[in-house]
């Protein structure tokens, strides 16, 4: 399974979004789009988005920390 976060360290629901990965033990990728114009740009291509957090779960792309979207992107249990 593949998981990207795009992200910004002053974003707090990416924080709650690490927190949710992290604590189910899913590994995931984390892109800091402040610090790179590509990356920033790259959200944007895959999201049609420019805000923060994004999660893409093997190319299903989630716009915001929307956790009943994401366990069901994870095939978690609620």
């Amino acid at each position: 399974m593949a998981v990207v976060l795009y992200s910004t360290p002053t974003c707090p629901h990416c924080r709650s979004a690490k927190r949710f990965l992290t604590e189910r033990h899913i590994p995931f990728r984390e892109v800091d789009v402040a610090r790179s114009a590509q990356a920033a740009q790259e959200l944007q291509r895959r999201s049609g988005q420019t805000g923060v957090p994004v999660i893409d779960v093997n190319g299903k792309i989630i716009v915001g920390f929307d956790q009943p979207r994401l366990v069901q992107a994870l095939g978690l249990r609620s």
